[in-house]
């Protein structure tokens, strides 16, 4: 095993925050616990992606790198008939426990681990009026939180994924992690996988205009979509200073926004598309070609049901999300910098199952997290990116009309260190 010197020199880890109040410390030397709280735990859930990686390992590089927890016990919500839990808790000797308090306490009176990894995704929950799937995130780290303060300490928590269905939740998420000084870390792989080429928007740039064209569906993947563009334009100058106004479009209404030829009337930039779609590997193709532009006519015939997510920052960034299925199974990046004739532009990167390896960084960063107690970037990236799904889906339900978002005013300063992965 790597010391964690040397593992946190390999992921060139950037960490951010401040003091820590009261928070549980383990004496040096002894492998540190660690909890795993989860919807469901079956083949290609987010359990199997995450949870597995602290079971068996994963690459580092050129060698196999085993985390420096052990995972001792676990609270799974649902159990279909592919479970894996059970299985895994007999192979690998942690206990599952029918409560999250007990999961954290491992059965005694008092918080008995040292780490805790929180997975609300998957799972046989309900969908609300806008098409949200009410997945128990914000339920699961309630329970959580109150352990902490009923035993006077807090641990280092990942959650996967945007925060919770509900702006409101989310919000009192991030203020009660920041008010108990909990080092709480959130979001997707893409930040964190390999991108192609490998670059990231130069520290302080002026940005005028970003966009990713994106696979997937709603309340899910367009999270994901969401996180690739807050990554890059989080880094541009003055900082991270949130959104005034969303407008999701859907069917029709994105063929003429396409048409429209640029944001101001209504659109997006096309050059920007059209860099995304040369970084795109999945490309989508008429028979006996390989590599063709697709026509105008090609792609309302292979998109059938387009999304796009334009939005506007309050220091004017403009910024266009697009769920393009039929076009696209990749997800692409592409930027206008001010004074720059050339587009900033990249593919984030996903490798295939079923290794599925993008999610070997993310759990490097929620391990550096549980180790040190500091993430690499602030969670706020990820509350602004579940306040922009919620605002989606409440345009797309509300008639597509745009939505004012005050309440979206989340200001936070990025690491200037990138911290995507690179081979």
């Amino acid at each position: 095993m790597i010391s964690r010197r040397a593992f946190l020199g390999a992921l060139g880890t950037t960490v951010v925050g401040g003091p820590l109040l009261a928070l549980a410390e383990r004496p040096t030397g002894t492998r540190k616990k660690m909890a795993i709280i989860t919807t469901e735990w079956r083949f290609a859930s987010h359990a199997w992606h995450m949870g597995d990686r602290f079971l068996v390992g994963y690459p580092v590089g050129d060698h196999w790198h085993k985390p420096a927890l052990d995972v001792v016990s676990a609270y799974v919500d649902q159990t279909p008939k592919n479970d894996l839990s059970r299985a895994r808790a007999q192979e690998f000797g942690f206990r599952i426990y029918p409560t999250i308090a007990d999961a954290l306490r491992c059965g005694t009176n008092q918080l008995a681990v040292d780490a805790v990894l929180i997975i609300g995704e998957h799972g046989n929950y309900p969908h609300n009026e806008l098409g949200q799937h009410l997945y128990p995130r914000y339920q699961f780290f309630k329970q959580v939180v109150d352990v902490f303060q009923k035993d006077g300490r807090v641990i280092p928590m990942y959650n996967d994924k945007h925060l919770s269905w509900k702006w409101e939740w989310a919000k009192e998420m991030v203020d009660k992690a920041h008010a108990l000084h909990i080092p709480l870390m959130a979001g997707s792989s893409l930040p964190v996988t390999w991108r192609l080429p490998s670059v990231d928007v130069p520290y302080d740039a002026e940005l005028e205009e970003v966009l990713c064209v994106a696979m997937g569906g709603l309340d899910s993947y367009d999270f994901h979509a969401l996180e690739v563009i807050q990554c890059m334009a989080e880094r541009r100058k003055g900082g991270e200073t949130g959104v005034v106004a969303l407008q999701a479009l859907r069917g029709k209404a994105v063929w003429k926004a396409l048409d429209a030829g640029n944001w101001g009337a209504g659109g997006w930039d096309p050059q920007l598309f059209e860099a995304c779609l040369c970084r795109s590997q999945t490309l989508a193709q008429p028979p006996t070609f390989n590599q063709r532009h697709p026509t105008a006519a090609q792609v309302r015939q292979w998109v059938k049901d387009p999304v796009a997510y334009r939005f506007e920052y309050a220091d004017g960034l403009k910024a266009t999300m697009l769920l393009m299925n039929g076009l696209v199974g990749d997800f692409t990046f592409a930027a206008r910098l001010k004074g720059k004739p050339e587009l900033l532009s990249t593919l984030f990167y996903l490798p295939p199952m079923p290794n599925v390896a993008y999610s070997a960084p993310l759990m490097a960063k929620a391990e550096a997290t549980f180790l040190t107690g500091k993430p690499p970037y602030p969670v706020e990236r990820t509350l602004l990116t579940t306040g922009l799904v919620a605002a989606g889906m409440l345009s797309l339900g509300s008639g597509q009309k745009r939505i004012e978002t005050p309440h979206l005013a989340v200001r936070y300063r990025a690491p200037r260190e990138s911290t995507f992965a690179r081979s």
